[in-house]
């Protein structure tokens, strides 16, 4: 998967869960992507946060500490 589409998508899910209650926002992100995301997916997330997380939505930055990083 390319890099922007990725970050597209990841922002998608920001965007849906940013309308939630503040404190369902972070924990929803992130089990969104740990439900629906395989393991390559969740990985090349982690590297492009871990990278500078260039185009991401803060909240999917904030929420990248609750993400499962593959084994």
């Amino acid at each position: 998967m390319s890099p922007d589409k990725m970050v597209r998508m990841a922002n998608q899910i920001a965007k849906f869960f940013a309308s939630q209650p503040e404190a369902a926002r972070v924990p929803g992100v992130a089990n969104h992507i740990n439900d629906f995301w395989e393991p390559r997916m969740r990985a090349a997330l982690l590297a492009h946060i871990a990278a500078g997380g260039e185009g991401l939505d803060p909240l999917v930055i904030e929420a990248s500490a609750q993400l499962h990083a593959p084994a």
